[in-house]
C-alpha cells in the first residue's frame, strides 16, 4: 500500500490519473452490526480497498462500482463482524489441547479414572497432564492419594479450569521437592493435611510444580497454536487478547506469522513487568503481520476467582467464615507497576474479580488517570463483584471485561460463596450503560469465549430451555445490540484496536462471519444454534491447514 501511494503521488505530480483502490465487493448480505452510537446498523455490501479495508457500507440502492477485482455473492445470508475474545491465555490453551481433558469429570474418583484410562491408551509418557477439572462442582476436595491408587510411578499434574489450582499425584511433589517443610508461597498455598501436602496447589504455588514440568519443544507449540487457532476461528473468533505471553509465546506467534500461518489477530499481553522489555522492547511494537500481531502491554491480577475462594471481598465469604480472599497485587506494589509500564506507553490490564478488589482497581487507575490520561485505555477485567460507585468512577472509556459463562455454570456457586441476598454479581447492564465500555470474554485460560451463547446468555440470563437463573438479577439483561457490541467492537475496543476492526465502519478491516440466520431476529433458544458458513479476515475467507 505504501508503494501504491507513493506511485499514486508521482502520477499526480505529472498530472495523471490514477486506478482506483477498489478491489473488491461483499454484495446481496443482510449486513449487521453496531454503530458509534449503540444502535444496529443494517447494510446490504461491502465495498473493500486494496488492504481488505471497508471502503463503504453500501444500501440496497447505492450504485456498485463496474471495475471490481472481484465481487462475492453473499446469497441474502448474514454478516456480522468477526468475534473478539478480550481474554483468553492462548499458549495455554494450545498445549491443553494436546493433553488430556478433564472438564466433564462429574467427581474427583472420576477424573482419577479417567486420567488411568489415558495412560493405559497413551503408554510412555514421561508426564502425564491434564486440565480443566472444576473440584467446586465436587462433593469431595481431590487428594494425592486418589491419583496414586492409579498412576503410583510416574508424575501427574493437572490443573483447574481456572489455572489457580492444581492437582499432582505423589510422583509428581516428589519430582517438584514438595514436602510438608516447603515453604508455603506468598500469594499461593500448598494445602495441608495431617502434617503433610495433600497434593492441591493453588495460586502462586503451582509455579513450584510448573518449574518442574517440562516445557513443550517449540515444534511442539507451533503444532499446538494451530490446532488452538482452528478452535477459535470455528467458533468465529478473528481477534483474540493473549494473556501471560512470555518470550517462548511471542517466538510461536512469530513463527506462525513468519510462515504465513497466523490467520487470526492477537493482541499480546506479558504476565509481568519485566517481562515487557524482553518480548516487545522499549514500547508497545508495531502491528506486524499486515496487523494480525501486536504486544500491547501487561496484565496483572490483583486477586483470583470466586469459584477457588480466591476473589478479594470486602467481606468475608458467606460459606466460608473469617476467608475474604487472596489479595496477589495491590498497593504500592501494584501503583509501582502500573507506572513502569504506563511511563512506556504500555496497556494495563487489571484482573480483580471481588468488590475489593475492583475498589483497588478503580482507586489505581483514579490516581494515575490525570499522569497518564493520553497515552493509556484503562481495562477491568472480571468485576464479578462490584460497587456500582467503583464502575461509575471510572475515567471514560474504560473497558470492563466480563465472563458470560459465569451466569451459566458460576451463578449459584456465586450465590453461595457471598450470599443470596447480595445484588452486586454480574452488573453488566450498568456497565453498558455507563461511562466504560464493556467486552466479552471466555473463562481463561482453557474455555474460549463460545460468542452466539454468550449474547444468548447476556440478553436473556436464562438456560438453553428457557428457565431463569433463579434470582440472577433479570434487571441486568442486555439489549441485543449491546451484547453484540460486547463480542464485536467492544472487544476490539478492550483490546485499544477500535478503528482497525470489530464494527466494519469504513477504514477498518474487512473481518467478518457469513451466518445461516438473522440472529437479531431469531427467537433467543435459536441464537446458539446458529452456523457460521464462512469466516473472512481482511477481506479474503480463511483456509486453515487445507481445510475450507
Amino acid at each position: 500500500m505504501m508503494a501504491y501511494r507513493a506511485a499514486l503521488g508521482a502520477l499526480l505530480a505529472l498530472g495523471l490519473s490514477a486506478p482506483a483502490l477498489t478491489s473488491g465487493l461483499i454484495d446481496n448480505v443482510n449486513g449487521l452490526t453496531v454503530g458509534a452510537d449503540g444502535r444496529i446498523v443494517r447494510f446490504d455490501a461491502l465495498l473493500l480497498d486494496g488492504e481488505g479495508r471497508v471502503e463503504k457500507r453500501l444500501q440496497r440502492d447505492d450504485k456498485r462500482p463496474k471495475q471490481l477485482d472481484f465481487r462475492f455473492d453473499g446469497k441474502g445470508r448474514t454478516l456480522i463482524p468477526g468475534f473478539v475474545d478480550a481474554r483468553t491465555d492462548v499458549m495455554r490453551l494450545a498445549v491443553s489441547l494436546l493433553s488430556l481433558d478433564l472438564s466433564a469429570a462429574t467427581s474427583a474418583q472420576d477424573a482419577a479414572a479417567r486420567v488411568s484410562a489415558y495412560v493405559a491408551a497413551s503408554p510412555g509418557r514421561r508426564w502425564i497432564l491434564g486440565f480443566g477439572w472444576d473440584g467446586s462442582r465436587w462433593a469431595a476436595p481431590p487428594t494425592a492419594a486418589m491419583l496414586d491408587a492409579q498412576v503410583a510411578d510416574g508424575p501427574v499434574w493437572l490443573v483447574d479450569a481456572r489455572g489457580e489450582q492444581g492437582w499432582a499425584n505423589s510422583a509428581a511433589l516428589r519430582l517438584a521437592n514438595i514436602t510438608a517443610t516447603t515453604t508455603q508461597p506468598a500469594g499461593g498455598k500448598i494445602v495441608m493435611a495431617g502434617g503433610k501436602p495433600t497434593g492441591i496447589l493453588t495460586g502462586r504455588a503451582i509455579d513450584l510444580m510448573e518449574a518442574a514440568v517440562p516445557k513443550p519443544a517449540p515444534k511442539d507449540l507451533d503444532a499446538a497454536f494451530l490446532k488452538a487457532q482452528a478452535l477459535f476461528l470455528s467458533r468465529g473468533i478473528t481477534a483474540v487478547g493473549g494473556m501471560s505471553t512470555d518470550i517462548a509465546a511471542w517466538q510461536t506467534l512469530r513463527r506462525a506469522g513468519d510462515r504465513n500461518a497466523l490467520r487470526m489477530r492477537v493482541v499480546a499481553y506479558t504476565a509481568t513487568v519485566d517481562d515487557l522489555p524482553l518480548v516487545a522492547g522499549p514500547q508497545q511494537t508495531p502491528w506486524l503481520y499486515d496487523g494480525r500481531l501486536r504486544l500491547a502491554g501487561v496484565a496483572l491480577n490483583i486477586d483470583g476467582s470466586l469459584a477457588a475462594r480466591r476473589a478479594w471481598l470486602a467481606a468475608p465469604y458467606a460459606d466460608a467464615a473469617g476467608e475474604s480472599g487472596t489479595p496477589l497485587t495491590f498497593d504500592t506494589r501494584l501503583r509501582n507497576q502500573m507506572s513502569r509500564a504506563a511511563m512506556d506507553g504500555f496497556q494495563i490490564v487489571l484482573a480483580a474479580h471481588g468488590d475489593r478488589a475492583v475498589t483497588e482497581a478503580a482507586s489505581a487507575i483514579g490516581e494515575m488517570t490525570d499522569t497518564y490520561r493520553a497515552r493509556i485505555r484503562w481495562r477491568i477485567d472480571g468485576a464479578d463483584i462490584a460497587n456500582a460507585t467503583d464502575l461509575a468512577g471510572l475515567p471514560e472509556g474504560t473497558s470492563i471485561v466480563v465472563e458470560p459463562g459465569a451466569i451459566a455454570d458460576g451463578g449459584a456457586l456465586a450465590r453461595a460463596r457471598i450470599g443470596d441476598a447480595d445484588t452486586r454479581a454480574y452488573g453488566w447492564k450498568a456497565v453498558a450503560e455507563g461511562r466504560g465500555g464493556l467486552a466479552f470474554s471466555g473463562r481463561a485460560p482453557f474455555t474460549p469465549l463460545v460468542p452466539l451463547e454468550a449474547i444468548r446468555l447476556a440478553i436473556t440470563r436464562e438456560t438453553p430451555d428457557g428457565q431463569p437463573f433463579a434470582g440472577w438479577r433479570p434487571d441486568q439483561r442486555l439489549a441485543f445490540a449491546q451484547a453484540l457490541r460486547a463480542a464485536t467492537s467492544g472487544g476490539a475496543a478492550a483490546l485499544g484496536a477500535d478503528g482497525r476492526f470489530g464494527s466494519l465502519a469504513p477504514g477498518e478491516f474487512a473481518d467478518f462471519l457469513l451466518l445461516d440466520r438473522d440472529i437479531e431476529l431469531a427467537q433467543p433458544t435459536e441464537i446458539a444454534g446458529t452456523k457460521i458458513a464462512e469466516t473472512w479476515i481482511a477481506g479474503r475467507k480463511v483456509v486453515l491447514e487445507g481445510k475450507p
